[in-house]
Protein backbone atom coordinates (compact mmCIF):
# COMPACT_ATOMS: atom_id res chain seq x y z
CA UNK A 1 0.00 0.00 0.00
CA UNK A 2 2.84 2.38 0.86
CA UNK A 3 4.56 1.50 -2.43
CA UNK A 4 1.34 2.25 -4.33
CA UNK A 5 0.97 5.67 -2.61
CA UNK A 6 4.59 6.48 -3.32
CA UNK A 7 4.14 5.51 -6.94
CA UNK A 8 1.01 7.70 -7.26
CA UNK A 9 2.85 10.57 -5.61
CA UNK A 10 5.67 10.32 -8.16
CA UNK A 11 3.19 10.22 -11.05
CA UNK A 12 1.35 13.25 -9.61
CA UNK A 13 4.63 15.15 -9.22
CA UNK A 14 5.59 14.39 -12.83
CA UNK A 15 2.18 15.58 -14.08
CA UNK A 16 2.40 18.80 -12.07
CA UNK A 17 5.92 19.41 -13.39
CA UNK A 18 4.79 18.84 -16.99
CA UNK A 19 1.83 21.18 -16.55
CA UNK A 20 4.03 23.89 -15.02
CA UNK A 21 6.62 23.52 -17.78
CA UNK A 22 3.93 23.68 -20.42
CA UNK A 23 2.46 26.83 -18.89
CA UNK A 24 5.90 28.33 -18.61
CA UNK A 25 6.68 27.52 -22.24
CA UNK A 26 3.39 28.96 -23.42
CA UNK A 27 3.92 32.07 -21.35
CA UNK A 28 7.46 32.51 -22.70
CA UNK A 29 6.21 32.07 -26.26
CA UNK A 30 3.46 34.57 -25.61
CA UNK A 31 5.92 37.02 -24.11
CA UNK A 32 8.22 36.60 -27.11
CA UNK A 33 5.35 37.32 -29.54
CA UNK A 34 4.19 40.28 -27.55
CA UNK A 35 7.66 41.72 -27.08
CA UNK A 36 8.03 44.76 -29.34
CA UNK A 37 11.39 46.20 -30.36
CA UNK A 38 11.63 49.79 -31.56
CA UNK A 39 14.02 50.25 -34.47
CA UNK A 40 15.20 53.67 -35.63
CA UNK A 41 14.79 53.99 -39.40
CA UNK A 42 16.72 56.78 -41.12
CA UNK A 43 15.05 58.19 -44.28
CA UNK A 44 17.48 60.42 -46.18
CA UNK A 45 14.85 62.90 -47.40
CA UNK A 46 14.10 66.07 -45.46
CA UNK A 47 10.56 66.20 -46.92
CA UNK A 48 9.58 62.85 -45.35
CA UNK A 49 7.12 63.54 -42.52
CA UNK A 50 5.32 60.19 -42.16
CA UNK A 51 4.96 58.75 -38.67
CA UNK A 52 4.49 55.22 -37.33
CA UNK A 53 2.14 53.77 -34.76
CA UNK A 54 -1.18 55.49 -35.39
CA UNK A 55 -2.22 54.14 -38.79
CA UNK A 56 -3.95 50.80 -39.18
CA UNK A 57 -1.18 49.49 -41.42
CA UNK A 58 1.68 50.41 -39.09
CA UNK A 59 -0.13 48.83 -36.16
CA UNK A 60 -0.76 45.66 -38.16
CA UNK A 61 2.89 45.43 -39.25
CA UNK A 62 4.07 45.88 -35.67
CA UNK A 63 1.71 43.12 -34.57
CA UNK A 64 2.96 40.80 -37.32
CA UNK A 65 6.68 41.48 -36.84
CA UNK A 66 7.12 42.67 -33.25
CA UNK A 67 8.82 45.82 -34.59
CA UNK A 68 7.88 49.41 -33.88
CA UNK A 69 9.47 52.13 -36.02
CA UNK A 70 10.87 55.50 -35.03
CA UNK A 71 11.63 57.41 -38.22
CA UNK A 72 14.70 59.64 -38.26
CA UNK A 73 14.76 62.39 -40.90
CA UNK A 74 17.39 65.07 -41.60
CA UNK A 75 16.56 68.70 -41.00
CA UNK A 76 18.00 70.54 -43.98
CA UNK A 77 20.91 69.18 -45.98
CA UNK A 78 20.64 65.39 -46.32
CA UNK A 79 24.25 64.85 -47.34
CA UNK A 80 25.61 66.69 -44.31
CA UNK A 81 23.35 64.76 -41.94
CA UNK A 82 24.24 61.35 -43.35
CA UNK A 83 27.96 62.15 -43.40
CA UNK A 84 27.83 63.20 -39.76
CA UNK A 85 26.10 59.95 -38.81
CA UNK A 86 28.75 57.93 -40.62
CA UNK A 87 31.67 59.89 -39.17
CA UNK A 88 30.32 59.77 -35.62
CA UNK A 89 29.44 56.08 -35.97
CA UNK A 90 25.88 56.78 -34.79
CA UNK A 91 23.93 55.28 -37.66
CA UNK A 92 20.32 54.31 -36.88
CA UNK A 93 19.21 50.69 -37.12
CA UNK A 94 17.88 50.92 -40.68
CA UNK A 95 18.93 53.30 -43.45
CA UNK A 96 17.10 54.25 -46.65
CA UNK A 97 18.62 56.53 -49.27
CA UNK A 98 18.76 57.00 -53.04
CA UNK A 99 20.50 54.16 -54.87
CA UNK A 100 22.81 56.66 -56.57
CA UNK A 101 23.82 58.46 -53.37
CA UNK A 102 27.64 58.35 -53.05
CA UNK A 103 27.25 57.27 -49.42
CA UNK A 104 25.99 53.85 -50.54
CA UNK A 105 29.51 52.77 -51.45
CA UNK A 106 30.96 54.29 -48.29
CA UNK A 107 28.54 52.42 -46.03
CA UNK A 108 29.77 49.15 -47.51
CA UNK A 109 33.48 49.92 -47.86
CA UNK A 110 33.73 51.17 -44.27
CA UNK A 111 31.90 48.13 -42.88
CA UNK A 112 28.99 50.15 -41.53
CA UNK A 113 26.23 47.81 -42.71
CA UNK A 114 25.43 44.10 -42.52
CA UNK A 115 25.35 41.77 -45.50
CA UNK A 116 21.66 40.91 -45.76
CA UNK A 117 22.43 37.37 -46.91
CA UNK A 118 24.51 36.76 -43.76
CA UNK A 119 21.66 38.00 -41.57
CA UNK A 120 19.26 35.78 -43.50
CA UNK A 121 21.56 32.76 -43.10
CA UNK A 122 21.72 33.33 -39.37
CA UNK A 123 18.18 34.40 -38.55
CA UNK A 124 15.66 34.04 -41.37
CA UNK A 125 16.16 31.79 -44.39
CA UNK A 126 12.61 32.67 -45.56
CA UNK A 127 14.21 35.89 -46.84
CA UNK A 128 15.44 33.95 -49.88
CA UNK A 129 11.93 32.76 -50.67
CA UNK A 130 10.43 36.26 -50.94
CA UNK A 131 13.13 38.34 -52.63
CA UNK A 132 12.98 39.27 -56.28
CA UNK A 133 15.89 37.29 -57.69
CA UNK A 134 16.75 39.81 -60.42
CA UNK A 135 16.84 42.74 -57.99
CA UNK A 136 18.77 40.72 -55.41
CA UNK A 137 21.41 39.55 -57.89
CA UNK A 138 21.70 43.03 -59.36
CA UNK A 139 22.83 44.32 -55.97
CA UNK A 140 25.33 41.53 -55.36
CA UNK A 141 28.67 43.05 -54.39
CA UNK A 142 32.09 41.99 -55.67
CA UNK A 143 32.58 40.00 -52.45
CA UNK A 144 29.44 37.98 -53.20
CA UNK A 145 27.36 39.66 -50.50
CA UNK A 146 24.19 41.74 -50.84
CA UNK A 147 24.16 44.73 -48.52
CA UNK A 148 21.14 46.66 -49.83
CA UNK A 149 17.67 45.87 -51.09
CA UNK A 150 15.89 48.25 -53.49
CA UNK A 151 12.35 49.45 -53.86
CA UNK A 152 10.58 50.16 -57.18
CA UNK A 153 12.98 47.86 -59.03
CA UNK A 154 12.08 46.78 -62.58
CA UNK A 155 13.95 44.49 -64.97
CA UNK A 156 13.68 44.79 -68.77
CA UNK A 157 11.55 41.64 -68.81
CA UNK A 158 9.04 43.31 -66.47
CA UNK A 159 8.37 45.86 -69.22
CA UNK A 160 7.75 43.05 -71.69
CA UNK A 161 5.48 40.93 -69.50
CA UNK A 162 3.37 43.75 -68.03
CA UNK A 163 1.38 46.29 -69.98
CA UNK A 164 0.71 48.49 -66.98
CA UNK A 165 4.20 49.76 -66.20
CA UNK A 166 4.24 53.53 -65.90
CA UNK A 167 6.61 56.46 -65.83
CA UNK A 168 6.35 59.08 -63.13
CA UNK A 169 6.99 61.97 -65.55
CA UNK A 170 4.14 64.06 -66.93
CA UNK A 171 3.46 67.23 -68.82
CA UNK A 172 0.42 68.55 -67.04
CA UNK A 173 -1.86 71.56 -67.21
CA UNK A 174 -4.47 73.05 -64.94
CA UNK A 175 -7.68 71.59 -66.38
CA UNK A 176 -10.02 74.58 -66.15
CA UNK A 177 -7.50 77.08 -67.57
CA UNK A 178 -6.46 74.72 -70.35
CA UNK A 179 -10.06 74.15 -71.40
CA UNK A 180 -10.88 77.87 -71.12
CA UNK A 181 -8.15 78.74 -73.63
CA UNK A 182 -9.46 76.13 -76.06
CA UNK A 183 -7.45 73.00 -75.16
CA UNK A 184 -4.65 73.96 -77.57
CA UNK A 185 -1.91 71.77 -79.01
CA UNK A 186 1.18 72.45 -76.90
CA UNK A 187 3.51 70.00 -78.63
CA UNK A 188 5.08 72.62 -80.92
CA UNK A 189 7.07 75.71 -79.91
CA UNK A 190 4.46 78.00 -81.48
CA UNK A 191 1.53 76.23 -79.85
CA UNK A 192 3.29 76.14 -76.51
CA UNK A 193 4.17 79.83 -76.49
CA UNK A 194 0.68 80.87 -77.60
CA UNK A 195 -0.98 78.72 -74.94
CA UNK A 196 1.17 80.14 -72.14
CA UNK A 197 0.52 83.72 -73.22
CA UNK A 198 -3.21 83.16 -73.59
CA UNK A 199 -3.39 81.56 -70.14
CA UNK A 200 -1.75 84.61 -68.57
CA UNK A 201 -3.98 86.95 -70.58
CA UNK A 202 -7.18 85.26 -69.41
CA UNK A 203 -6.02 84.33 -65.88
CA UNK A 204 -3.36 86.84 -64.76
CA UNK A 205 -4.02 86.08 -61.09
CA UNK A 206 -5.04 83.13 -58.93
CA UNK A 207 -6.56 84.05 -55.59
CA UNK A 208 -4.87 87.44 -55.67
CA UNK A 209 -1.44 86.06 -56.65
CA UNK A 210 0.17 86.13 -60.10
CA UNK A 211 -0.29 83.01 -62.23
CA UNK A 212 2.92 81.01 -62.65
CA UNK A 213 2.80 80.30 -66.41
CA UNK A 214 5.37 77.48 -66.35
CA UNK A 215 6.03 75.62 -63.12
CA UNK A 216 9.04 73.42 -62.50
CA UNK A 217 10.87 71.23 -60.05
CA UNK A 218 13.49 72.77 -57.80
CA UNK A 219 16.65 74.21 -59.31
CA UNK A 220 19.60 72.47 -57.67
CA UNK A 221 23.37 72.55 -57.92
CA UNK A 222 23.28 70.09 -60.84
CA UNK A 223 20.38 71.61 -62.78
CA UNK A 224 16.59 71.26 -62.82
CA UNK A 225 14.95 68.00 -63.92
CA UNK A 226 11.95 69.81 -65.40
CA UNK A 227 14.13 71.81 -67.77
CA UNK A 228 16.76 69.18 -68.49
CA UNK A 229 16.18 65.43 -68.07
CA UNK A 230 12.36 65.42 -68.19
CA UNK A 231 12.19 67.86 -71.10
CA UNK A 232 14.79 65.79 -72.94
CA UNK A 233 12.65 62.68 -72.40
CA UNK A 234 9.58 64.39 -73.87
CA UNK A 235 11.71 65.36 -76.86
CA UNK A 236 12.92 61.74 -77.20
CA UNK A 237 16.54 62.90 -77.00
CA UNK A 238 18.66 59.72 -77.20
CA UNK A 239 20.96 58.54 -74.42
CA UNK A 240 23.51 57.19 -76.87
CA UNK A 241 24.61 57.91 -80.42
CA UNK A 242 26.98 55.96 -82.64
CA UNK A 243 27.59 53.49 -79.83
CA UNK A 244 28.66 56.16 -77.35
CA UNK A 245 27.00 57.84 -74.38
CA UNK A 246 25.49 61.06 -75.72
CA UNK A 247 25.61 64.52 -74.14
CA UNK A 248 21.89 65.23 -74.13
CA UNK A 249 22.46 68.78 -72.84
CA UNK A 250 23.91 69.86 -76.19
CA UNK A 251 21.32 68.16 -78.42
CA UNK A 252 19.91 70.41 -81.17
CA UNK A 253 16.26 69.58 -80.48
CA UNK A 254 16.78 70.26 -76.80
CA UNK A 255 18.52 73.58 -77.51
CA UNK A 256 15.64 74.52 -79.81
CA UNK A 257 13.17 74.12 -76.95
CA UNK A 258 15.38 75.80 -74.37
CA UNK A 259 15.29 78.84 -76.63
CA UNK A 260 11.49 78.69 -76.50
CA UNK A 261 11.67 79.01 -72.72
CA UNK A 262 14.33 81.72 -73.06
CA UNK A 263 11.97 83.78 -75.23
CA UNK A 264 9.16 83.27 -72.73
CA UNK A 265 11.47 84.38 -69.92
CA UNK A 266 12.47 87.48 -71.86
CA UNK A 267 8.80 88.45 -72.17
CA UNK A 268 8.13 87.86 -68.49
CA UNK A 269 6.49 84.43 -68.70
CA UNK A 270 9.03 82.57 -66.55
CA UNK A 271 8.40 83.66 -62.97
CA UNK A 272 11.40 84.52 -60.81
CA UNK A 273 9.94 82.19 -58.16
CA UNK A 274 10.71 78.99 -60.05
CA UNK A 275 14.45 79.68 -59.88
CA UNK A 276 14.50 80.04 -56.10
CA UNK A 277 11.57 78.04 -54.72
CA UNK A 278 12.25 74.79 -52.90
CA UNK A 279 9.99 71.76 -53.08
CA UNK A 280 7.83 72.99 -50.20
CA UNK A 281 7.04 76.25 -51.98
CA UNK A 282 6.37 74.41 -55.24
CA UNK A 283 3.88 72.14 -53.47
CA UNK A 284 2.13 75.20 -52.03
CA UNK A 285 1.90 76.78 -55.48
CA UNK A 286 0.44 73.58 -56.95
CA UNK A 287 -2.10 73.31 -54.13
CA UNK A 288 -3.09 76.94 -54.74
CA UNK A 289 -3.49 76.23 -58.45
CA UNK A 290 -0.98 78.93 -59.37
CA UNK A 291 0.85 76.90 -62.04
CA UNK A 292 -0.68 76.74 -65.51
CA UNK A 293 1.59 74.01 -66.89
CA UNK A 294 4.65 72.04 -65.82
CA UNK A 295 6.77 69.00 -66.56
CA UNK A 296 6.73 67.31 -63.18
CA UNK A 297 6.55 63.99 -61.32
CA UNK A 298 2.99 62.91 -60.62
CA UNK A 299 3.96 61.16 -57.37
CA UNK A 300 5.41 64.41 -56.01
CA UNK A 301 2.07 66.21 -56.17
CA UNK A 302 -0.34 63.53 -54.97
CA UNK A 303 -1.35 65.33 -51.79
CA UNK A 304 -1.90 68.60 -53.62
CA UNK A 305 -3.89 66.97 -56.42
CA UNK A 306 -6.21 65.35 -53.88
CA UNK A 307 -6.58 68.61 -51.99
CA UNK A 308 -7.53 70.45 -55.19
CA UNK A 309 -10.03 67.76 -56.20
CA UNK A 310 -11.77 67.95 -52.83
CA UNK A 311 -12.41 71.67 -53.25
CA UNK A 312 -12.92 71.96 -57.03
CA UNK A 313 -12.64 68.91 -59.36
CA UNK A 314 -12.42 71.15 -62.44
CA UNK A 315 -9.21 72.72 -61.14
CA UNK A 316 -7.11 69.54 -61.00
CA UNK A 317 -4.02 69.00 -63.14
CA UNK A 318 -4.40 66.69 -66.11
CA UNK A 319 -1.84 65.13 -68.46
CA UNK A 320 -1.77 66.32 -72.07
CA UNK A 321 0.69 66.14 -74.93
CA UNK A 322 3.76 68.19 -74.08
CA UNK A 323 6.78 69.43 -76.05
CA UNK A 324 7.80 67.23 -78.97
CA UNK A 325 10.80 67.24 -81.25
CA UNK A 326 10.57 68.61 -84.79
CA UNK A 327 9.74 65.13 -86.15
CA UNK A 328 6.76 64.87 -83.80
CA UNK A 329 8.14 61.69 -82.21
CA UNK A 330 6.39 60.31 -79.15
CA UNK A 331 8.02 61.01 -75.79
CA UNK A 332 10.32 58.37 -74.34
CA UNK A 333 9.58 58.41 -70.62
CA UNK A 334 11.80 56.21 -68.45
CA UNK A 335 10.29 54.02 -65.80
CA UNK A 336 12.36 52.58 -62.99
CA UNK A 337 15.25 50.19 -63.71
CA UNK A 338 16.76 47.41 -61.64
CA UNK A 339 18.46 50.01 -59.47
CA UNK A 340 15.00 51.12 -58.36
CA UNK A 341 14.56 54.39 -56.49
CA UNK A 342 15.99 53.85 -53.01
CA UNK A 343 17.93 51.15 -51.20
CA UNK A 344 17.64 50.01 -47.59
CA UNK A 345 20.44 48.80 -45.30
CA UNK A 346 20.69 47.28 -41.82
CA UNK A 347 23.47 49.13 -39.99
CA UNK A 348 26.10 47.44 -37.83
CA UNK A 349 24.76 49.66 -35.03
CA UNK A 350 21.38 47.90 -35.20
CA UNK A 351 20.19 46.97 -31.72
CA UNK A 352 18.36 43.87 -32.97
CA UNK A 353 19.56 42.63 -36.38
CA UNK A 354 17.35 39.55 -36.13
CA UNK A 355 14.20 41.65 -35.83
CA UNK A 356 15.50 43.89 -38.61
CA UNK A 357 15.97 41.11 -41.18
CA UNK A 358 12.62 39.55 -40.22
CA UNK A 359 10.97 42.95 -40.75
CA UNK A 360 12.57 43.24 -44.18
CA UNK A 361 11.49 39.70 -45.06
CA UNK A 362 7.91 40.50 -44.10
CA UNK A 363 7.80 43.80 -46.01
CA UNK A 364 9.31 42.23 -49.15
CA UNK A 365 6.94 39.25 -49.07
CA UNK A 366 3.61 39.20 -50.90
CA UNK A 367 1.82 39.45 -47.57
CA UNK A 368 3.84 42.55 -46.71
CA UNK A 369 3.31 44.10 -50.13
CA UNK A 370 -0.41 43.53 -49.86
CA UNK A 371 -0.37 45.18 -46.45
CA UNK A 372 1.63 48.25 -47.51
CA UNK A 373 -0.34 48.69 -50.75
CA UNK A 374 -3.91 47.60 -49.95
CA UNK A 375 -3.96 47.78 -46.16
CA UNK A 376 -5.70 45.60 -43.59
CA UNK A 377 -8.07 43.11 -45.17
CA UNK A 378 -11.63 43.35 -43.87
CA UNK A 379 -11.09 46.84 -42.50
CA UNK A 380 -9.77 48.59 -45.60
CA UNK A 381 -10.59 46.22 -48.45
CA UNK A 382 -12.21 42.89 -49.26
CA UNK A 383 -11.28 40.27 -51.82
CA UNK A 384 -14.42 39.31 -53.75
CA UNK A 385 -14.23 36.63 -56.47
CA UNK A 386 -10.50 37.19 -56.75
CA UNK A 387 -10.86 40.97 -57.12
CA UNK A 388 -9.82 43.65 -54.67
CA UNK A 389 -12.65 45.90 -53.53
CA UNK A 390 -11.53 48.90 -51.49
CA UNK A 391 -13.91 50.09 -48.80
CA UNK A 392 -15.78 53.19 -49.94
CA UNK A 393 -14.72 55.36 -47.02
CA UNK A 394 -11.08 54.35 -47.45
CA UNK A 395 -11.08 55.13 -51.17
CA UNK A 396 -12.86 58.42 -50.59
CA UNK A 397 -10.31 59.59 -48.02
CA UNK A 398 -7.43 58.48 -50.26
CA UNK A 399 -8.62 60.85 -52.97
CA UNK A 400 -9.70 63.64 -50.65
CA UNK A 401 -6.98 64.08 -48.04
CA UNK A 402 -3.79 62.12 -48.53
CA UNK A 403 -2.18 63.34 -45.32
CA UNK A 404 -5.18 62.22 -43.27
CA UNK A 405 -5.31 58.93 -45.18
CA UNK A 406 -1.66 58.29 -44.28
CA UNK A 407 -2.36 59.06 -40.64
CA UNK A 408 -5.50 56.94 -40.33
CA UNK A 409 -4.88 54.07 -42.76
CA UNK A 410 -1.28 54.17 -43.99
CA UNK A 411 -1.64 52.01 -47.13
CA UNK A 412 -1.13 52.90 -50.82
CA UNK A 413 2.62 52.78 -50.13
CA UNK A 414 2.60 55.30 -47.33
CA UNK A 415 5.55 53.21 -46.15
CA UNK A 416 7.25 53.00 -49.55
CA UNK A 417 10.75 52.03 -48.42
CA UNK A 418 10.47 48.44 -49.73
CA UNK A 419 7.57 48.80 -52.15
CA UNK A 420 7.64 46.28 -55.00
CA UNK A 421 5.72 47.96 -57.80
CA UNK A 422 5.96 44.89 -60.01
CA UNK A 423 4.37 42.65 -57.38
CA UNK A 424 1.69 45.28 -56.78
CA UNK A 425 0.70 45.47 -60.44
CA UNK A 426 -1.64 42.52 -59.95
CA UNK A 427 -3.76 44.62 -57.58
CA UNK A 428 -3.50 47.94 -59.40
CA UNK A 429 -6.00 49.44 -61.78
CA UNK A 430 -3.64 52.31 -62.62
CA UNK A 431 -6.16 55.03 -61.82
CA UNK A 432 -7.20 54.31 -58.24
CA UNK A 433 -5.87 57.74 -57.26
CA UNK A 434 -5.79 61.02 -59.16
CA UNK A 435 -2.00 60.92 -59.66
CA UNK A 436 -2.58 57.33 -60.74
CA UNK A 437 -4.64 58.73 -63.61
CA UNK A 438 -1.69 60.97 -64.54
CA UNK A 439 0.62 57.94 -64.57
CA UNK A 440 -1.89 56.03 -66.70
CA UNK A 441 -1.33 58.62 -69.45
CA UNK A 442 2.31 57.56 -69.66
CA UNK A 443 1.53 53.88 -70.33
CA UNK A 444 2.21 54.01 -74.10
CA UNK A 445 5.38 56.09 -73.72
CA UNK A 446 7.17 54.32 -70.87
CA UNK A 447 10.54 52.79 -71.74
CA UNK A 448 13.27 50.91 -69.93
CA UNK A 449 16.41 53.05 -69.63
CA UNK A 450 18.19 51.37 -66.72
CA UNK A 451 21.19 50.63 -68.90
CA UNK A 452 21.99 54.34 -68.80
CA UNK A 453 22.01 54.62 -65.00
CA UNK A 454 25.74 55.20 -64.73
CA UNK A 455 27.46 55.87 -61.42
CA UNK A 456 31.20 55.67 -60.79
CA UNK A 457 32.89 54.89 -57.46
CA UNK A 458 33.15 58.02 -55.35
CA UNK A 459 36.95 58.03 -55.33
CA UNK A 460 37.36 57.53 -59.10
CA UNK A 461 38.51 60.23 -61.54
CA UNK A 462 35.31 59.77 -63.55
CA UNK A 463 33.13 60.46 -60.51
CA UNK A 464 35.04 63.70 -59.86
CA UNK A 465 34.76 64.72 -63.51
CA UNK A 466 31.04 63.96 -63.55
CA UNK A 467 30.45 65.99 -60.41
CA UNK A 468 32.33 69.02 -61.72
CA UNK A 469 30.53 68.91 -65.07
CA UNK A 470 27.16 68.68 -63.28
CA UNK A 471 28.06 71.71 -61.18
CA UNK A 472 28.91 73.67 -64.31
CA UNK A 473 25.60 72.62 -65.86
CA UNK A 474 23.76 73.65 -62.70
CA UNK A 475 25.22 77.14 -63.09
CA UNK A 476 24.68 77.22 -66.86
CA UNK A 477 21.02 76.20 -67.13
CA UNK A 478 19.54 79.29 -65.38
CA UNK A 479 21.87 81.51 -67.43
CA UNK A 480 20.58 79.94 -70.64
CA UNK A 481 16.96 80.43 -69.66
CA UNK A 482 17.56 84.03 -68.62
CA UNK A 483 19.83 85.00 -71.55
CA UNK A 484 18.86 88.32 -73.12
CA UNK A 485 19.02 87.02 -76.70
CA UNK A 486 19.52 83.86 -78.72
CA UNK A 487 23.01 85.12 -79.53
CA UNK A 488 23.89 85.38 -75.85
CA UNK A 489 22.31 81.95 -75.34
CA UNK A 490 24.64 80.50 -77.98
CA UNK A 491 27.66 82.13 -76.32
CA UNK A 492 26.72 80.67 -72.93
CA UNK A 493 26.18 77.22 -74.44
CA UNK A 494 29.53 77.32 -76.23
CA UNK A 495 31.24 78.31 -72.99
CA UNK A 496 29.57 75.30 -71.34
CA UNK A 497 30.87 72.98 -74.06
CA UNK A 498 34.41 74.28 -73.64
CA UNK A 499 34.29 73.96 -69.84
CA UNK A 500 32.80 70.50 -70.12
CA UNK A 501 35.58 69.36 -72.44
CA UNK A 502 38.32 70.96 -70.33
CA UNK A 503 37.06 69.13 -67.26
CA UNK A 504 37.63 65.78 -68.94
CA UNK A 505 34.32 65.02 -70.65
CA UNK A 506 36.06 62.81 -73.24
CA UNK A 507 37.55 60.61 -70.50
CA UNK A 508 34.21 60.40 -68.71
CA UNK A 509 32.31 59.61 -71.94
CA UNK A 510 34.66 56.76 -72.81
CA UNK A 511 34.38 55.24 -69.33
CA UNK A 512 30.60 55.77 -69.22
CA UNK A 513 30.22 54.07 -72.60
CA UNK A 514 32.16 51.11 -71.25
CA UNK A 515 29.86 50.90 -68.23
CA UNK A 516 26.80 51.18 -70.47
CA UNK A 517 27.99 48.27 -72.59
CA UNK A 518 28.74 46.17 -69.51
CA UNK A 519 25.26 46.84 -68.17
CA UNK A 520 23.67 46.01 -71.52
CA UNK A 521 25.52 42.71 -71.59
CA UNK A 522 24.48 41.94 -68.02
CA UNK A 523 20.85 42.73 -68.89
CA UNK A 524 20.94 40.87 -72.20
CA UNK A 525 20.25 44.04 -74.18
CA UNK A 526 23.18 43.84 -76.63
Amino acid sequence: MKKKRAYLAVILLILITLILCSCSTEQNAENTDDEVTTLDWYINYSWFTTTWGESLVSKAITKETGVNIDFVVPNGNETEKLNSLILSDTLPDLITLSWEDPSTKELISKGKVYALNELADQYDSHFYDVIDKDSYNWYKNDDGNVYAYPNSSFSPSDYETHDNVYSNQNFMVRKDIYEAIGSPDMTTPEGFENAVKKAVEMFPEVNGKPLIPVGSAEFKSDGCVSFDRYLQNFLAVPYEKDGKIYDRNTDEEYIRWLKVFRRLAGEGYLSDEIFIDKRTQMEENIADGRCFCMIYQSADMQNQENEIYASDPDRIYIAVGGPKNSNGDDPQLPGAGLNGWTVTYVSKSCKDPEKAIRLLTYLISEEGQKMTYLGVEGKMYDEVDGKIVTKEGVSKLLNADRAEYDRVYGADNTYWMLQDNVAQLKWSDGGRTLPGALREWTRDYTVYAGQYDIVFPEESDEAQIDRRIEEVWGQTLPQLLLAESDEQFDEIMEEYRLKRDSLGYGQWQEAATGKMNQTKEKLGLQ
